[in-house]
């Protein structure tokens, strides 16, 4: 198994001549792998929330299903930090492909196996072993990312990928109407993404790189004449880092990292708070169908696109690269949007749908620019760890509380308590980022 997952090597040098050609044909080609590979892994992580409308028909409690579905923050988050170490170390295009391969079984067998949906431990054990799987997708997605595009570009880069989970959880809405219909089943919500993503994993194994110098070719650095200016780069970047290297000398001790690492807990918890509970909400106080939820769900994941992409531009061009400014000035919308969301009485439809397609343009871009920030911050050789360092607080902090904390809360304390938290989430968030920005600013001028 070791010697399946380590990194890709080459000993054949790729001609000058032909160094432009096979660089610029295999940046589009990893870069497409990872986009349709990441979406893929959203197709099979939060499918979970379209079925618990269901499963409180058949007797179970929103504190049951929050418990339920918070097995897959718990894990994931878990995940992408330990598992970010090993992607490290590890060659992306086979951990990649075979985290998904796991993840899309393991929902097949949720949805097609009725002893898999019979209480309340068995779906937590089965979402908790399917968030695991599932953090083997970001880790080698930023791998790949830092390997082969330049700090300059970075940001619009990451920005261009990070939309794949919004078409990829955009698409979960679409496909679960498809699959009810097709198959007659609610089940379907289940086991009809899981064949979809089995063959995304095959894709991403038949197009995804590990590094350009395994494939011949220069380091990004030295082929763009583009070195990062948030910590000094030398050639010793291009080696290997130990476990040990990797967590103390490049994560552990880096305070921005704690900063944006506590803030990125509050924005998952405002992100899944309104997103995981987005189809009982709707249903329960709201009035909506299953076709009318499904598809305010998918609205929400797809307006994430435009916003992300104009984030990262933000981040880029008029901000020159800092990521705090953009972030708060995204926070501070998404709570006048939640705040709406909130205080829209029934009836009104089309304010609840627009609320949801403007959060989601909104919180999107502040997910993509913590992520970016945890790589900025971290030598290329430990950005797994530090991306998933930023996750696990994200999801163990911010989406174990958004799906298990106020599932609980609703219950005892009805929907306005829990949308109070999700606000003073968006608070706490903006006050947290906010400790970068001085620290972000001078690291810019001295690279200026």
């Amino acid at each position: 198994m070791i010697g399946i997952l380590k990194p890709a090597t080459s000993t054949t040098q790729v001609d000058d001549e032909n160094v432009d050609h096979t660089y610029n044909r295999l940046r589009w080609q990893v870069f497409i792998g990872i986009f349709i590979g990441y979406a893929g892994y959203y197709l099979v992580r939060k499918n979970f929330t379209l079925a618990m409308p269901y499963l409180i028909e058949e007797g179970y409690s929103k504190t049951d299903l929050g418990f339920a579905l918070s097995g897959v923050s718990i894990a994931y988050g878990l995940s992408k930090f330990f598992m970010g170490s090993v992607s490290d170390r590890s060659n992306a295009r086979v951990f990649m492909s075979l985290g998904l391969l796991v993840s899309a079984s393991i929902l097949i067998f949720m949805g097609m196996v009725p002893f898999a949906t019979s209480s309340v431990s068995v779906m937590f054990v089965l979402l908790m072993i399917n968030g695991w799987f599932q953090g083997m997708g970001w880790p080698p997605s930023g791998r790949v990312m830092v390997h082969w595009f330049a700090p300059g570009e970075r940001g619009t880069k990451m920005a261009v990928w990070n939309v794949a989970h919004n078409v990829g959880g955009g698409l979960v809405g679409p496909l679960a109407i498809l699959g009810v219909s097709l198959f007659a089943d609610w089940h379907a919500t289940l086991y009809f993404h899981g064949f979809f993503a089995l063959g995304i994993a095959v894709f991403i194994f038949l197009t995804v790189r590990d590094t350009p110098l395994s494939q011949g070719l220069p380091a990004i650095e030295k082929y763009k004449n583009d070195y990062p200016k948030s910590f000094d780069y030398n050639e010793s970047h291009e080696t290997e880092f130990s476990a040990r290297e990797i967590f103390f000398d490049h994560v552990l001790n880096n305070r921005l990292l704690w900063a944006i690492a506590i803030a990125n807990a509050f924005v998952y918890l405002v992100r899944y708070g309104v997103l995981d509970w987005a189809p009982t909400y709707l249903n329960e106080v709201k009035h909506f169908s299953f076709d009318d939820s499904s598809w305010a769900y998918a609205l929400y994941e797809w307006a994430g696109i435009p916003g992300t992409l104009i984030c990262g531009w933000l981040s880029d061009r008029v901000f020159q690269g800092r990521r705090a400014p953009a972030t708060i000035i995204y926070m501070l919308l998404t709570m006048v949007c939640v705040l709406i969301y909130w205080f829209n009485p029934p009836g009104n439809p089309g304010v609840d749908i627009a609320m949801l397609i403007a959060i989601g343009f909104f919180i999107y871009g502040p997910v993509m620019l913590i992520g970016v920030q945890a790589l900025d911050l971290a030598p290329k050789k430990a950005a797994g760890t530090a991306a998933g360092f930023t996750g696990l607080f994200g999801y163990v902090g911010g989406a174990v509380t958004a799906s298990l904390v106020i599932g609980a809360v609703v219950d005892s304390a009805g929907w306005d308590a829990g949308f109070a938290m999700i606000v003073g989430a968006c608070i706490m968030s903006i006050l947290l980022i906010s400790l970068t920005w001085k620290a972000e600013k001078r690291s810019h001028d001295k690279a200026g």
